[in-house]
């Protein structure tokens, strides 16, 4: 799976910080996220962060044939 959350904090010109702090969300986790080493999320983290990005899930993930 891609995460496509680094590009999402750019063109919402976001920080990390500023995701943690707005949606509760552990800054490791969107750390994690961030450098695409996640090994798992939980729905509710995406929830959050679809709401807050406005966007839909697959903007935030994508499927990666291998």
């Amino acid at each position: 799976m891609r995460i496509h959350f680094a590009r999402l904090l750019g063109e919402h010109k976001k920080k990390i910080t500023d995701v943690a702090r707005d949606t509760g969300i552990n800054r490791g986790t969107l750390t994690r996220m961030y450098h695409e080493t996640a090994e798992r999320v939980d729905l509710e983290i995406l929830q959050s962060l679809c709401d807050y990005f406005d966007c839909e899930v697959g903007e935030l993930l994508e499927r990666v044939k291998q």
